[in-house]
């Protein structure tokens, strides 16, 4: 078969959507759900030429596979397209009409702030369930607890269990789109089968982060069962689905099967985050060679973030991830947005973000910049905390005075150059990635050749 060119070009990511067992000794055999990579194109449109994840390489049916695609960008999904926030009683009552037995939204109550109201349409007339927080649990009827939203609206959608009738149909909140839906559409969810939860290796703002083995491979897991903090995790799912970089820690896939809950499967990254790496191993351990290393690691995957018109918003090592081969790449993507949406300051750390962001909430390429300056500091002080001796609450100020952490020991002074260049008041004035980048190089280079 010889190759051409065809829209599924080399490198693009495919799902099986059924089983493939080999019909020659050149066909690639797989199972559903598996992840494939298109290595070539072939004369015939029915068969591409592809490899699985442990570089196996044979001839793939093309109808049996799925293209995986980025969920576009400005997409409003949502795990819960079905809640409409504040809206009143007559509100809800227009938005089920015409009348539609089953048709149901969830809205904030009016009556009660803190509970919610269940509406269902049901034989002409709406008929208005308060829900009810008690220890810490929702119910309708003090009988049936669930954690959140998402459980008790998948109880009753399968059984109506004393309400007028079981939830059939969504009123979608207009704008929005299924969250469940639109990851499967662009291939990116996983089956809850094919997932071993291990054990838990992490605790976040958001939830446990825990060891998993997909497939027979290691995988970290994000597991969300709140329903706040649920759609902060969709936000960031759907910008990892666009991004793949070496340098960027891989989004894998998402399971939302069941409703009641969320996990953002991704690549395992062995040796945890690079503040902690840097902190166990300390200067006996890591050459200078290792932490230029991280450093160019870190400035790739900023520029290609960089070049798709992203901003990360939370760089720090302590959001870098080390690989089992020492590669450092970008993680934590729940604050990245487009360059041009706009951010709530009040959760960013001070110390790493810049000041017009904190002052003014522009956050750009630029704002990321400062913040590489920081974590080059934290890598050339084997992971100390910024600003030490400098109370939270002056660092702002001394900052916006011109004050400049000095270089870290044992730092070389042209690393330390770049660090300040990050620094820069003016965000004009700050390096691109791409010129820290080339520059990190140069540096590499010289090393090689003193």
């Amino acid at each position: 078969m010889s190759v051409v060119q065809t829209p599924w070009q080399a490198g693009t990511e495919c799902v099986a959507n059924y089983d493939f067992q080999r019909r020659t000794d050149q066909d690639l055999p797989f199972t559903k759900g598996e992840v494939l990579t298109i290595v070539a194109v072939t004369k015939d449109p029915n068969w591409y030429k592809a490899k699985n994840k442990v570089g196996q390489v044979g001839f793939i049916p093309a109808n049996y596979v799925q293209k995986r695609e980025g969920v576009k960008a400005g997409t409003k999904l949502s795990l819960m397209p079905w809640f409409h926030g504040k809206i009143t009683r007559e509100q809800a009552e227009r938005l089920l009409y015409p009348p539609e037995t089953g048709l149901f939204l969830v809205r904030e109550s009016t009556n009660y702030p803190g509970d919610y109201t269940l509406c269902v349409s049901c034989e002409g007339k709406v008929e208005h369930y308060r829900i009810i927080y008690k220890n810490g649990k929702l119910t309708i009827d003090e009988e049936a607890y669930f954690d959140n939203l998402m459980q008790l609206v998948e109880h009753y959608t399968n059984d109506a269990d004393g309400l007028c009738t079981s939830l059939m149909k969504p009123k979608l909140m207009e704008g929005t789109v299924a969250a469940q839906d639109e990851f499967s559409r662009s291939g990116w969810t996983l089956k809850m089968k094919d997932l071993t939860l291990l054990q838990t290796i992490g605790r976040g703002e958001f939830g446990d982060v825990m060891l998993g083995d997909y497939r027979g491979s290691k995988v970290a897991v994000k597991c969300i069962k709140n329903d706040a903090t649920a759609q902060a995790f969709v936000a960031e799912a759907l910008v990892m689905t666009q991004l793949r970089h070496k340098n960027l820690v891989q989004l894998l896939g998402v399971i939302v099967e069941d409703r009641s809950s969320l996990f953002i499967v991704t690549e395992f990254m062995a040796k945890g985050s690079l503040v902690d790496y840097l902190r166990s191993r300390g200067r006996s351990v890591l050459g200078g060679d290792c932490l230029l290393k991280f450093s160019l690691d870190v400035s790739e995957g900023m520029e290609y973030l960089e070049a798709n018109n992203f901003v990360h918003r939370d760089l720090a090592a302590r959001n870098v991830l080390v690989s089992e081969d020492n590669i450092a790449k970008v993680s934590d993507f729940g604050l990245t947005k487009e360059a041009s949406a706009t951010q709530d300051t009040s959760k960013l750390p001070v110390k790493w973000t810049a000041p017009e962001a904190l002052r003014e909430k522009l956050f750009s390429t630029k704002s990321d910049v400062w913040s590489y300056g920081i974590l080059l500091w934290e890598i050339y002080s084997f992971g100390r905390v910024p600003y030490p001796r400098i109370a939270l609450k002056d660092v702002v100020p001394r900052v916006e005075r011109g004050y400049k952490m000095d270089a870290p020991d044992g730092c070389p002074a042209i690393v330390y150059e770049l660090m300040k260049q990050c620094w820069h008041l003016d965000p004009n004035q700050r390096p691109p990635f791409r010129k820290l980048r080339e520059q990190l190089e140069n540096i590499k280079t010289n090393l090689l050749y003193q």
